[in-house]
Parts: structure tokens; C-alpha cells; sequence
């Protein structure tokens, strides 16, 4: 694989969805990081940039995978089970790179990633700003589909998130590391002394390091 960006549109039972390849700049890649957007948003997100940014240097190589309703324009997400479909369409794709695939996200597309990563083969699951529950509606938990990955398992969550804070999060097997005061995209006020290069710099060592014995 060429050392450098490129994309490769896949046709889905969905419809045709697009990876975004970041390739290792290191001799070979140890692992692919599959991620994918939320409900709200691109793979222009804050979080996937900075991981996009960072991670290739370290040997793994990114691919950020835009659903098909992105794809085709379309302002608003489809029902959970579209989106799972775009998702496992575009995982052959991700695996033919070669090494293990470690499956990802930011909101839904970390439950996308948490919902299927048993079923796909995935190596493990980063879920990053996992929804636990609406705003305001705790007892709405979707902590089910994070505690049934199956696989190792990591949440970077924002300490301000209101669809769920740390401090909210069920025991389970899996890891958890924090963003002081970052919301649901991460973002951080400006009283919190933290500027946004500290925050993704926060949330990228925590995913390197938690990558680094996965392969």
C-alpha cells in the first residue's frame, strides 16, 4: 500500500461507502484502525483527524470509513441496522489490508463497531464519545452493547459528556480513559486551562498506548 492518502469507494447492501486510507509511514503496519463518523457528522470529527494524524507514525495505518448516507449526501443517519450493513459491506475491504483490524468509531459509530465486532473478527474495539444514554435520559442505557464486544476494548470519553460521563459508565471488561472536560465532540471550554491540542493529545496517547501489545 502507497505511503500515501488515499480513497477507495466500496458498494455496500447499504450503498456505496468510502475508506479514506492513512497508511503506516513506518516499514510495515502492525495494525489497521478502522473508524468510522457519527449520526451528526463526518470523518472531518476532531477526534478522527488527530488520530488520523497521529497513529500513522506509530505503525498503524487509519482508515476512516464515511457511511453511505454521508456518502450520498443524505443529512440525517439511517436506522442502527443500515448502518451496521454499510459497516460489515466495507469490512472486507478493511481486513484484504492485511494486518489484524481493531474496529472504531466516534457516538454511533463506536455502537456500530460494539455492536458487530464479534461477528466481523475484529481484533478489538475503540469507542470513542460511546453514547450511554441520551442527554438527560440515563435510563435509556445502551451499556449493553458495550459490554457484549467480546473482544478488548477501549472508551475515551469526554469528563463533560452528556451522553454519559466516566463517572457513569457500568464495571465491565474494558478500558476507559477520560478527557478532562471535553464534551461529546471533545471540545473543552476555555476555563479549563486545557487547550484542544492538549485534549487530542490526551485522547491519542491513550489510544497508542492501549494499541501498542495488540500487535
Amino acid at each position: 500500500m502507497s505511503r500515501r492518502p488515499r480513497t477507495q469507494n466500496v458498494v455496500t447492501d447499504a450503498g456505496e461507502a468510502r475508506i479514506t486510507w492513512v497508511p503506516a509511514t513506518t516499514a510495515g503496519p502492525r495494525l489497521v484502525l478502522a473508524l468510522s463518523h457519527g449520526a451528526g457528522g463526518g470523518i472531518e470529527a476532531r477526534d478522527l483527524q488527530a488520530l488520523a494524524r497521529a497513529l500513522p507514525g506509530r505503525g498503524v495505518t487509519v482508515a476512516l470509513v464515511e457511511q453511505p448516507w454521508r456518502v450520498a449526501g443524505k443529512k440525517v443517519a439511517p436506522a442502527p441496522k443500515t448502518l451496521d450493513a454499510g459497516w460489515r459491506g466495507v469490512w472486507p475491504a478493511l481486513a484484504a489490508a492485511g494486518p489484524p483490524v481493531v474496529a472504531g468509531g466516534r457516538s454511533a459509530g463506536a455502537r456500530v463497531a460494539c455492536r458487530t465486532a464479534a461477528g466481523l473478527g475484529a481484533a478489538a474495539v475503540l469507542a470513542l464519545a460511546f453514547p450511554l444514554h441520551p442527554p438527560g435520559r440515563p435510563e435509556k442505557s445502551r451499556a449493553a452493547e458495550l459490554l457484549g464486544t467480546g473482544v478488548p476494548t477501549l472508551v475515551v470519553q469526554g469528563g463533560g459528556d452528556p451522553f454519559g460521563r466516566p463517572g457513569e459508565f457500568p464495571p465491565g471488561r474494558y478500558a476507559l480513559a477520560e478527557v478532562p472536560h471535553g464534551d461529546h465532540g471533545f471540545a473543552v471550554p476555555k476555563k479549563s486551562g486545557l487547550t484542544e491540542e492538549q485534549a487530542m493529545g490526551v485522547l491519542t496517547d491513550a489510544v497508542a498506548g492501549w494499541l501498542a501489545p495488540l500487535g
